[in-house]
């Protein structure tokens, strides 16, 4: 099965142009071989960089520490949750 292709229009000043093009063609590939080529990775980076948290062993420790913790919700709490359950959520 083979991919369908989409367009991504993108509008860039003459510079950026010029300098994608040079570095497409000392790969020896088009424009879009190497911008796809960068977003495959780049992205994966990127989105790692939002998903993950990088944590010492004395930071894990600590989070680990004030997860157990207990605390009872203060009245400001209750009384949003109090206000959520009269408009019905």
């Amino acid at each position: 099965m083979t991919a369908v292709a989409t367009r991504i229009d993108m509008r860039v000043n003459e510079q950026v142009k010029q300098l994608a093009e040079r570095a497409a063609s000392a790969l020896g590939c088009t424009v879009t071989e190497y911008l796809v080529r960068l977003i495959q990775q780049d992205a994966p980076k990127v989105l790692r960089g939002e998903t993950e948290v990088m944590l010492s062993n004395a930071q894990f420790e600590r989070f680990t520490l004030l997860c157990k913790q207990t605390n009872p919700p203060s009245r400001r709490i209750l009384d949003a949750a109090k206000r959520l359950d009269t408009e019905g959520f």
